[in-house]
């Protein structure tokens, strides 16, 4: 309990009234916090801080590695940078040792000001301080985290990129035959055939690795920590991520699987406009990011370029590639939907040379002057092509309807009226890739008049919809013809289930596992559905562990 004296050793209140620092003692939060707990987390709240005892660790993630910036002691304040600004904490304060540290709100700070306007007048004095030493630390060049050497068309170098790109982490990419490529490569540059390579930022240099070793070598989790969890998530996209947030919240040893990078096909969105609570619209990696910061923050374990080799229903066991093995009381499956190929002549040979499934976003800066293609007319194209508009000199949308209205929400069709750049090419489609090392052309057809014609084309870009890979699941885990899993009363439908009690709404024909997101059957899919089939999932994971348990 806050005392007027634990006021007094605050330097900033010394000087209050005895009623004021009285109304201070009896309104603040008396924060004990222990060695590694945060006060407050970036992005948190806005509120005034004061730190009584202990030491406070200021700290900022700088490509998902923290970074510390300085230290808090005894009768020092924080806060004061959001307060100014009337923003949320651009930096984060955590407990370096045990800690006490009182927590102004910022209507009682509001009121404290009023009365002691003095205050206001030093806040804002610590506030430029604060700020200033933010700017110094931006100022600094930033050292990328990984140097790749590649060719522009090497598929493997692509994969590695986006790689990259979509777990954000930075690198710089240049080609084997760059003029300044010895002055930044130590010792002998690597050659063609020694393509793609990699230098790390401690040094290590790795010589065609696969995207698992790249992983290690950053850091990213690859690794089960545990044997048992309460509920393995496959799949961390928004589903996957909603439910490892809200079982680690709600105290389950939650573990997820992802395969390539957090945020799925979601994470590859160029701006979410209607998702909830996101006014101005969010990116996928943006909304990614948050919710996987969120999910480990909380204790989930997420692991990255990992993937499902066998599941055995009868001993919750999941065997992993690579042969790690791990037993899960409960399994939720959220491994989505992967884009759907178009079987078109010489299609196959441009994939990552031109061509590409869904929206590659490290793509972009290379298509600077080019005339660019999208292929579909739903949200996923839209968006993709608002992205490429701001980098291209054209982006043609390839539709084979008559009409976006169909297809596409009417926010995205308004905005793309009002880009001179991009074109719409209705009743259309892709008939032929042309080129030698890499895509050059396309042939479209006017369907309406039969009329084939070729276009010089700088990329292409497919969005015609996307199917549930779901083949290596075991046969006790029911799917559709399309591979999406029955859940619920599809289950019971199909008369697949065969237990004293109903099946759950998303649960699937193995009881105790569970479905949510784009992999299950269902005919909406959308992020936030997603989000909140993740979040239901876990309510199911409670009840059939309390069931189970009783």
């Amino acid at each position: 309990m806050l005392t007027i004296d634990d006021i007094r050793t605050i330097p900033l209140f010394s000087a209050l009234p005895d009623s004021e620092a009285e109304r201070l003692a009896t309104t603040s939060a008396d924060l004990q916090l222990s060695a590694g707990e945060f006060a407050v987390h970036e992005g948190g709240e806005r509120a005034l801080y004061a730190v009584l005892a202990g030491k406070v660790e200021v700290v900022k993630k700088f490509d998902g590695i923290d970074r510390t910036l300085g230290w808090r002691l005894p009768g020092t304040t924080f806060g004061e940078v959001p307060l100014a600004l009337s923003s949320p904490f651009l930096i984060a304060y955590r407990a370096a040792e045990p800690t006490r540290v009182i927590r102004v709100d910022t209507q009682r700070y509001y009121a404290l000001i009023a009365a002691s306007p003095e205050i206001a007048f030093k806040i804002g004095m610590l506030a430029r301080e604060s700020i200033g030493g933010l700017q110094g630390v931006v100022a600094e060049p930033r050292k990328p985290r990984a140097i790749i050497v590649g060719g522009r068309w090497d598929t493997t170098c692509v994969a590695l990129r986006q790689f990259m790109e979509r777990n954000q982490i930075s690198y710089d990419w240049t080609t084997p035959d760059a003029p300044d490529l010895s002055g930044i490569w130590p010792g002998t540059c690597p050659s063609e055939e020694d393509c793609p390579a990699l230098l790390l930022a401690d040094g290590t240099v790795l010589i065609q690795p696969g995207i698992s070793e790249v992983a290690e070598s950053l850091g990213l989790p690859t690794r089960p920590r545990r044997a048992e969890y309460d509920t393995l998530i496959i799949g961390g996209g928004p589903a996957g991520l909603a439910a490892a947030v809200y079982g680690a919240s709600e105290g389950l040893c939650t573990l997820v699987l992802e395969r390539e990078a957090p945020g799925g096909q979601a994470g590859t969105s160029s701006r979410i406009e209607n998702y909830l609570g996101f006014p101005n619209g969010v990116s996928g990696n943006e909304l990614s990011s948050r919710a996987l910061q969120q999910a480990t923050r909380l204790g989930a374990e997420i692991l990255t370029t990992r993937s499902v080799a066998h599941i055995d229903v009868d001993a919750r066991c999941v065997r992993l590639d690579g042969g790690d093995v791990v037993k899960a009381r409960t399994i939720i499956l959220a491994t989505g939907v992967t884009w759907r190929r178009l079987a078109i002549e010489g299609f196959d040979q441009f994939v990552g040379k031109g061509l590409y499934y869904g929206a590659s976003r490290s793509e972009a800066n290379a298509t600077h002057g080019l005339d660019v293609y999208l292929v579909g007319g739903g949200n996923s194209a839209g968006q993709a092509a608002l992205y490429f508009a701001n980098h291209a000199r054209t982006v043609t949308l390839v539709v084979r309807g008559d009409s976006l209205e169909r297809s596409m929400s009417s926010y995205l069709i308004e905005q793309l009226e009002e880009k001179a750049n991009v074109l719409v090419q209705l009743r259309s489609e892709v008939v032929c890739a042309h080129g030698e090392t890499y895509l050059t052309a396309i042939d479209i057809r006017d369907r309406s008049q039969g009329e084939v014609r070729r276009h010089t084309c700088g990329a292409l870009f497919i969005f015609i919809g996307a199917d549930a890979q779901t083949e290596w699941l075991p046969q006790e885990i029911a799917r559709d013809t399309r591979g999406y899993v029955l859940t619920g009363d599809d289950v019971v439908k199909a008369g697949l289930w065969s237990h004293s009690r109903d099946p759950y709404l998303l649960e699937s024909s193995v009881p105790g596992v569970f479905a949510c997101g784009d992999v299950r059957l269902s005919p909406v899919k959308r992020v936030a559905s997603a989000v909140g089939e993740g979040s239901m999932a876990i309510a199911f994971v409670h009840k059939y562990l309390q069931s189970n348990a009783e």
